[in-house]
């Protein structure tokens, strides 16, 4: 019997390293492998750069000390760098339970021959649940009407017609990308009787939803009661909604945001609602992360503000640490990785 495999789980307080232990049982079975651990701080203590690369939790240190005879390492957060790799020679696969491996130099990684994986889409059912629960509390001021029973007031004046929100039944709900969490949105929307229109130039009008009509970026601001965002952040979408595209939208209407927040002018969104050109906003990202205090956001009219929690939910941990073991699975088995991350690979 060959001797089982030294395995790595970088988990953290989201993707939990039981989490990962269980699902990596799962794929050899627990004679095939020989983990340890390192838990890393994440999200307590926010990610950032490390060396050369983005969204990183932990040290160099930490993960070099780590992995020492590691052939195999599972993780979301852990800095893949070029010191990391010269000093770990026994990796062989690092797979990124998240659906961008910014915190893995690529490039470093093929020239040392250390095969890198990502988790496309592990949260798109969590994304767009969350961007419709943002565009119904924003079309319904959910917030505003809580907040006003937990000072100790029954509004019932919000019963007023001035005060009164939307509906999703019957509106034209404007979707700026089809990928796999617009498409979900869609399928919600028009099962709620909503009108569903789609702008993305790459968008496959076989794989949408029947009854989504694709229409140009002009034509859906023009024509949508909402309009919610979910391209990828690429340079041809960098600010892809700014000032002149909010004001293009119908007077009264919903913007939301759940994508990334370099696809939005937000100063201009905060202007909007103020002025009352958009009755309401629903917003997860930002152009700035924190938000800080003096941001324009910070007390503009009818918005719905959440700090990046779109992809946080329990199934989406569960299935990132499933989609990573599989990886691990597959390169047990000889088997190519099913989600490679070469250098050109994209960041979700």
């Amino acid at each position: 019997m060959s001797e089982p495999i030294h395995v790595l789980l970088a988990g953290d307080r989201f993707v939990l390293n039981r989490l990962l232990a269980e699902a990596l049982e799962a794929e050899g079975g627990p004679a095939a492998w020989q983990p340890r651990e390192l838990e890393l701080p994440w999200p307590h203590v926010p990610f950032g750069r490390v060396a050369e690369v983005d969204e990183a939790s932990g040290t160099e240190e930490q993960l070099i000390e780590a992995l020492r005879g590691a052939r195999v390492c599972l993780t979301q957060m852990a800095p893949l760098t070029e010191r990391v790799l010269a000093a770990c020679p026994d990796l062989e696969l690092f797979a990124v339970s998240r659906g961008g491996p910014v915190n893995a130099n690529l490039a470093a990684a093929a020239r040392r021959g250390v095969t890198v994986t990502f988790a496309p889409g592990r949260n798109a059912a969590s994304t767009a649940e969350h961007a419709l629960g943002l565009m119904l509390a924003a079309m319904r001021r959910i917030p505003q009407a809580h907040a006003g029973l937990l000072a100790g007031r029954w509004e019932s004046e919000r019963y007023a017609w001035d005060a009164t929100g939307l509906e999703v039944e019957g509106a034209t709900v404007g979707l700026v990308g089809a990928g796999a969490i617009g498409r979900r949105v869609a399928a919600a929307l028009l099962a709620l009787g909503a009108e569903v229109l789609v702008a993305d130039p790459y968008a496959d009008p076989a794989a949408l939803p029947a009854g989504v009509r694709t229409v140009p970026l002009a034509e859906l601001l023009a024509a949508a009661t909402v309009v919610s965002l979910h391209a990828r952040l690429t340079p041809e979408t960098a600010g892809l909604v700014g000032a002149a595209e909010i004001a293009a939208m119908r007077p009264g209407s919903v913007l939301v945001n759940c994508a990334r927040g370099g696809l939005l002018d937000y100063a201009a969104l905060a202007a909007a609602l103020r002025s009352g050109h958009l009755f309401a906003a629903g917003l997860d990202v930002y152009d700035v992360e924190p938000l800080p205090p003096e941001h324009p956001l910070r007390g503009a009219p009818n918005v719905v503000l959440t700090p990046h929690l779109a992809g946080a939910s329990r199934a989406v941990a569960r299935r990132a640490a499933r989609m990573v073991a599989a990886e691990a699975g597959r390169w047990l088995r000889g088997e190519p990785p099913l989600h490679p991350a070469g250098p050109g690979a994209a960041v979700l």
